[in-house]
């Protein structure tokens, strides 16, 4: 572990996004209290695979399976029909 990768409590706090993008890079952050060391804050577990990744996001509402394609999906237009619209404005 090289030497940037260890913060005091105090610079853990003041500097915690920089902490969480090292950690997002996948390195392992060391906390010290007094320069002992008392807490590491490393990349979680993520599985491998496409199959096993795909569950992991779905399991998380990041995607959806091929049946639940509408669901919690919201219409975005304000009015109905304003790609025709568009279409038509366009083709003038």
């Amino acid at each position: 572990m090289a030497d940037d990768d260890i913060f005091s409590t105090y610079d853990a706090k003041a500097r915690f996004s920089e902490l969480l993008r090292r950690v997002r890079e996948g390195r392992t952050v060391t906390v010290t209290y007094q320069g002992e060391p008392v807490a590491e804050v490393r990349p979680l577990g993520r599985p491998t695979g496409t199959a096993a990744r795909l569950e992991w996001l779905r399991s998380r509402g990041v995607v959806v399976g091929p049946g639940d394609q509408t669901a919690g999906l919201e219409s975005i237009t304000q009015r109905p029909g304003a790609l025709e619209r568009f279409l038509a404005d366009r083709n003038e």
